[in-house]
């Protein structure tokens, strides 16, 4: 097993989108929808520069001797529900194949929510595909509950 130590948390850099789109293909779900190209597309490089010029928003990498192994998406959102409180809603998380079983994963989520605590988040919300039985179970042993039914409408 990786020692967790050895792992790096950062923003992502417009460099990492590559090795990022790369993550998203690697599952079966994303390798349908998404499109490796050099140049990158520019609707993922427009996306990126969108993501990070908003301050309630962060794209994370997770390096590990200068390689990009991990990513997820943080976005903060204030909320009039529960008096007020901001959440954090956290997408599109992904761990390099090699690295799955690792403690990447569990690292990376545990640092994100610290994140949020920092941030005044009540409340860390995520979804799962259906389909990704192995990411639910994932997310019950990090204590996150199926407590509502999502919805999505593709447009």
């Amino acid at each position: 097993m990786t020692e967790v130590r050895e792992f790096t948390l950062k923003s992502a850099e417009e460099k990492d989108l590559p090795a990022i789109i790369r993550l998203l293909i690697e599952d079966d779900l994303g390798a349908t929808r998404e499109h490796l190209s050099d140049p990158v597309l520019p609707s993922y490089r427009e996306a990126f520069q969108t993501i990070r010029k908003d301050k309630n928003q962060a794209l994370l990498i997770v390096e590990y001797q200068n390689q990009v192994i991990g990513s997820c998406h943080l976005t903060f959102m204030p909320s009039l529900s529960f008096k007020g409180s901001w959440r954090l809603n956290i997408e599109n998380i992904h761990v390099d194949k090699r690295f799955q079983g690792q403690g990447v994963g569990t690292w990376m989520l545990q640092k994100a929510i610290a994140l949020g605590r920092e941030r005044g988040c009540k409340i860390v919300q995520l979804t799962t595909n259906k389909k990704r039985f192995h990411a639910k179970a994932f997310y019950e042993k990090l204590g996150f509950e199926a407590t509502h039914e999502g919805m999505k409408l593709y447009l």
